[in-house]
């Protein structure tokens, strides 16, 4: 049996926040119902290359075609015209999302630079986590040579905890390594 995230959440990470959370129901443990990855593209307003580069890129590393998000409203500060490409996202559910959620806590993140572990302060007060990524490269599906330019994303874990306290002991339970500070 391979050791699934979505199986080690049944087996260890329910039982454990039952217990800690005094629960009376096992359908109040929270669990995670979705992760989107997000990436915004400044340059790609007027670099259609750029666009192409990160579809591909995001689809790699998630394994779901991403979808291209718009401008609603012109800027002429920022030179962007109404229903002008201005990012890029995709939203994970399911198998996909453990799968996504496995390689990021065990592959990706240690091979940050100088990791420490993430912030254990990017809650939004309902339970949802969200951290931003740098480059694109700590992921092992993106290989070096085949980039153009180091871009970031943000990667939101939609959950169904009530609480950020309650949140950040499911995603502990799941191996999320935080920072102790």
């Amino acid at each position: 049996m391979v050791d699934t995230l979505k199986a080690r959440y049944q087996e260890q990470v329910v039982p454990k926040l039952m217990e800690q959370f005094q629960y009376e129901n096992i359908h109040q443990v929270p669990k995670v119902i979705k992760v989107t990855v997000n990436r915004g593209l400044g340059e790609a307003a007027q670099n259609a290359k750029a666009l192409e580069s990160s579809l591909s890129e995001i689809a790699l590393i998630t394994g779901q075609k991403p979808v291209v998000t718009r401008a609603k409203k012109a800027i002429a500060g920022f030179k962007i015209r109404q229903g002008m490409p201005v990012g890029i996202m995709v939203t994970l559910r399911s198998d996909r999302m453990y799968a996504f959620l496995n390689r990021l806590i065990n592959l990706s993140l240690p091979r940050i630079r100088d990791f420490r572990g993430v912030s254990p302060k990017s809650f939004d007060g309902r339970g949802n986590y969200t951290l931003g990524v740098r480059e694109q490269l700590i992921f092992p599906e993106v290989q070096y040579d085949s980039i153009d330019q180091i871009r970031g994303m943000d990667i939101s874990i939609i959950t169904t905890a009530n609480t950020d306290e309650e949140g950040r002991a499911l995603l502990k339970e799941l191996g999320m390594p935080f920072r102790d500070n």
